[in-house]
């Protein structure tokens, strides 16, 4: 691994840490009414105040107030929530699971099937059914996250009462088992949808851009001339080489992947970071926030480092090129 291209995360991750701690303490007035509010401080109790200026060092110099801040992200302390009356960590850990099982399920879906979709078409250009899928990809490419995630609910939840209109899962049902997993499935199956949908023609229209300019290519003609059946001509030779800028943007889709999906959890009222953030903006739990988009960003930190590791397995000549 080229240490360059690993410092490049690491100068990234310190920036985020080092915004999110100078940015409330930029604001005029003391550190404890920036970070948490006149109404949170309402409810404070002046020994509550106490404890929360001792733990985070806010009557301290900057320098000892970064180091207290960081030795607490060490061990995982992102702050208190007034609107929980909890760990700001403990919070967003009891809800990131689910937003993780709806992008992460979304994310391969979409890939999958966009990649598989570009090809064909690509492959078949002209056709009726290439104008087909170029024309229903370019209208959904076109519509809002939340506005399918509406359609869907109103269509599917509320006109044809197939699907739940909220939540993770049902309530005080006691499910278990095989049962459980079923009800977790026929709650998200909606949010599920509604996002593989709209992060499908991003990498439908990628794929078919590529395979249209590998079709094009020598090694493409040489491996017609041999006689290899369209299957392995289409896959194992075109679409493999129209992989590697799909791979790229994949890692540029994920940000706008967890985007769309904080909108989406607030239509279905699924119980995820998007529901927590919205939660936590209409309470002004300001740690909490703070300790959401830290989170979130991380969690794309991580996923473009990811995708990167896999770039290079699929290409090696970029681990050379770096």
């Amino acid at each position: 691994m080229n240490i360059s291209w690993l410092s490049n995360y690491i100068i990234s991750f310190l920036i985020i840490l080092i915004l999110n701690f100078v940015l409330p303490r930029m604001v005029p007035g003391d550190p404890l009414h920036a970070i948490y509010g006149e109404e949170a401080l309402i409810a404070m109790t002046p020994e509550m105040e106490a404890e929360i200026i001792k733990r985070f060092a806010l009557d301290q110099p900057w320098h000892t107030q970064l180091i207290t801040y960081i030795t607490a992200l060490i061990t995982g302390d992102l702050g208190y929530s007034y609107y929980y009356r909890t760990g700001v960590s403990d919070v967003v850990l009891s809800f990131l699971p689910w937003t993780l099982l709806l992008t992460g399920l979304a994310f391969v879906i979409s890939s999958c099937i966009g990649f598989i979709l570009g090809i064909e078409s690509g492959y078949r250009r002209g056709s009726k059914l290439d104008g087909c899928m170029l024309s229903s990809m370019m209208f959904l490419g076109g519509m809002p996250d939340f506005f399918i995630g509406i359609v869907l609910l109103l269509l599917f939840g509320v006109a044809l009462g197939w699907a739940p209109l909220g939540g993770a899962m049902s309530p005080y049902a006691g499910h278990t088992g095989i049962d459980l997993l079923l009800d977790i499935v026929h709650h998200l199956i909606l949010p599920l949808i509604s996002l593989v949908l709209v992060q499908l023609a991003p990498t439908y229209l990628l794929t078919r851009n590529a395979m249209l300019t590998t079709l094009r290519a020598r090694f493409i003609m040489t491996a017609k001339a041999t006689g290899l059946k369209e299957g392995a001509i289409r896959y194992r030779h075109a679409g493999r080489n129209s992989l590697l800028p799909v791979v790229t943007a994949m890692g540029m889709r994920v940000p706008h992947m967890i985007t769309g999906a904080l909108f989406l959890e607030i239509v279905f009222s699924y119980p995820g970071v998007g529901t927590l953030l919205n939660t936590a903006l209409s309470a002004r739990d300001y740690p909490l926030i703070q300790g959401v988009l830290l989170i979130v960003t991380v969690t794309v930190l991580i996923t473009n480092f990811l995708v990167d590791m896999t770039y290079i397995r699929l290409d090696p000549r970029v681990r050379y090129a770096r």
